[in-house]
């Protein structure tokens, strides 16, 4: 934290975890931790903070289900989310270095697919970048306020 003209001004919060197994369980688990960074450090109402959430865990389980479903074991998923004070935009990237789904693999029924359109509802933007070196999903929310600086004892307890 700095200081200005008196004021503690929190440095600007990313949260970034890498190299994250890519199987159900590092998923749900890397999700929860977001959820609670979400929780400590945004003025982020119920509604808003699901749809977060939401959007995360469709980019997350798609990497768990898809991006390494030809390899021996589970790769690997890193997530990144960072928050411009100047913006008040929260952008969160979910890559892994696996493989797309090209349409010769999607399945016919209708009960699969909503993963991108649900991500494209619930976040202002979204963008997917899929390569011979893996995927990114990148997807930004706007209007997104920190919490009011707190002293440090509410932080650790929060």
């Amino acid at each position: 934290m700095r200081k200005t003209n008196d004021s503690a001004v929190p440095e600007p919060d990313v949260f970034d975890r890498s190299d994250v197994v890519a199987d159900a369980v590092s998923v749900v688990t890397v999700r929860e931790e977001l959820e609670r960074w979400l929780k400590r450090g945004f003025e982020l109402d119920a509604l808003r903070l699901n749809d977060l959430v939401l959007a995360v865990n469709e980019a997350l389980a798609n990497v768990a289900e898809f991006a390494y479903r030809h390899a021996s074991q589970p790769g690997t998923v890193d997530i990144r989310a960072e928050h411009d004070r100047s913006t008040s935009i929260l952008t969160i990237t979910v890559t892994d270095r696996g493989s797309w789904r090209d349409d010769s693999e999607r399945e016919p029924r209708r009960t699969r697919g909503r993963g991108i359109p649900l991500m494209e509802a619930l976040s202002d933007e979204v963008g997917i970048d899929a390569g011979s070196q893996g995927t990114t999903v990148c997807m930004r929310f706007g209007n997104i306020a920190p919490l009011a600086a707190r002293n440090d004892d509410e932080v650790a307890t929060a």
